[in-house]
């Protein structure tokens, strides 16, 4: 695999693992009893952008490194996926 492809396969996983990780120690407004008038009860109170951000690159990170030695060590790949309909295979 070459790298560019490398890093859109890491970018992808990095991206759908984001809305996964985002919710994680979320405070909101409601539960901190300070709602802010004009908005939600459901605002985050702080949102930390920074610590999701590296927990999301390190989640994603092992995520991408598993897929890789699958692929790699052991030749896992799409192929090697159950068929659900068998009339579609080509």
């Amino acid at each position: 695999m070459s790298i560019l492809s490398g890093l859109a396969v890491y970018f992808v996983i990095w991206w759908l693992t984001l809305f996964a990780v985002l919710p994680i120690g979320l405070r909101t407004q409601d539960e901190d009893q300070n709602v802010v008038p004009g908005t939600v009860a459901s605002a985050p109170t702080r949102f930390r952008a920074a610590r999701i951000f590296l927990l999301n690159t390190v989640v994603s990170g092992l995520i991408y490194g598993a897929w890789y030695v699958a692929g790699t060590y052991f030749g896992i790949g799409f192929d090697d996926l159950p068929v659900i309909m068998p009339g579609l295979d080509s």
